[in-house]
């Protein structure tokens, strides 16, 4: 049951975590002002999962969106079993290049998603980034799961959890940010 809903032990214990972090104002986030926001750039380590499959999401519903990974090489390609499990959702990520953070390119308007607490305190400490708002895309799942923890090298029922929550959570986003709904 661990494994298939939150991936590993240490993917529940930091969800567990990540509770008081958000609730004690501790996770680094930084709040964003729904009418500034333009476009939806998703974070998480690799962008070979996680953000790019939330990425692809958002494009879909018709939102503004971008995608890039902190730890990665820009165009390597999503994993193998994300574009599986993306396809069995109805997502097409076989076309999907990483972006290394190093070469996101910030506008105004951004707002960042991330999908741990960590990944915000990491944000936070970027002098190229840490000036824009900040938040979790868990805080848009229904419960709401701060922590969305790495599916890579986790097995397939893990994979297709994951990618269902962050499909849920985006979808929450297109009325949460209307201007950055493309028109």
């Amino acid at each position: 049951m661990i494994r298939a809903r939150f991936g590993t032990l240490r993917g529940l214990v930091r969800l567990i975590l990540s509770y008081p972090q958000l609730a004690l104002g501790l996770s680094a986030s930084r709040p964003a002002d729904p009418a500034q926001v333009r476009r939806l750039v998703f974070v998480c380590q690799g962008n070979i999962c996680r953000s790019a499959f939330a990425d692809v999401v958002a494009r879909r519903v018709g939102l503004r969106s971008a995608s890039f990974g902190l730890s990665t090489t820009t165009g390597r390609a999503a994993h193998d079993p994300a574009i599986a499990a993306a396809r069995a959702l109805g997502h097409d990520l076989a076309q999907h290049r990483a972006v290394d953070m190093a070469d996101y390119v910030p506008r105004a308007g951004d707002l960042l998603l991330a999908m741990e607490v960590r990944q915000l305190h990491r944000l936070a400490t970027d002098p190229r980034l840490n000036h824009l708002p900040r938040t979790l895309l868990g805080r848009w799942t229904v419960p709401v799961l701060p922590h969305l923890h790495d599916p890579y090298g986790l097995d397939d029922p893990y994979m297709a959890t994951c990618l269902a929550r962050i499909e849920r959570a985006v979808e929450g986003l297109v009325s949460a940010f209307p201007r950055a709904r493309l028109s």
